[in-house]
């Protein structure tokens, strides 16, 4: 009787594990790595594997080292962090670094003001289009710097790519009819033809 009572305990016992592994992964995100580990397998709230990895901001280290690591990821990556979402001070700190007031750059990405600075002061994860936004604002950012770190101009030395690309999303553009970057960013088309015209600017074109 006692080994045919211990076969039911099985499944309770690998539920246990994922629970561990659920613990693990959230004690990573707060770790100096900025990575866990994950995959799409399971029931599509995503599984612990060591062969995904996935990027994960980090307040301390900063937007502008989040950036480079999104701009330096396989699309893979790319991939999971759309999934995951991102966490909620994300948005904050990218209001910060751009100078854009927060209540804007929520109305940018689509996000309830109420959901965003919940999600902010809780620390926890952003998913969604929102969160697909908020990647979109960051992949932008990587193309800003890009181009500064690429151009030979004067100008471009100490040239702050973050807080002009701020600037330049709410300025209406000839090539988008008339429309602000900045109106399009709640859609990963929008995302795309916004960053196909900032691709296009020549070094000489920072004002």
């Amino acid at each position: 009787m006692s080994q045919a009572a211990a076969k039911p305990r099985a499944p309770a016992k690998s539920g246990r594990r994922t629970k561990g592994a659920s613990s693990t992964t959230r004690e990573r995100l707060n770790s100096p790595t900025a990575f866990v580990n994950l995959s799409d397998k399971g029931d599509g709230r995503g599984s612990y594997t060591s062969k995904t990895f996935k990027i994960v901001y980090q307040p301390k280290k900063g937007v502008d080292e989040y950036v480079r690591q999104v701009a330096s990821a396989t699309p893979m990556q790319i991939v999971e962090i759309e999934r995951f979402g991102v966490i909620g001070s994300l948005i904050k700190d990218l209001s910060r670094r751009m100078e854009i007031p927060s209540s804007r750059i929520f109305a940018i990405l689509g996000i309830p003001k109420a959901t965003a600075e919940m999600k902010a002061a809780g620390g926890k994860m952003i998913a969604g289009g929102g969160g697909q936004a908020a990647i979109g604002m960051v992949k932008l950012l990587g193309i800003a710097q890009e181009i500064v770190a690429n151009s030979t101009a004067t100008e471009a030395k100490g040239f702050d790519a973050a807080k002009w690309l701020g600037r330049w999303i709410e300025r209406p553009q000839l090539s988008l009819g008339g429309r602000k970057p900045a109106d399009l960013l709640d859609t990963p088309t929008g995302v795309e033809v916004v960053a196909r015209l900032l691709g296009s600017i020549e070094s000489g074109a920072y004002q």
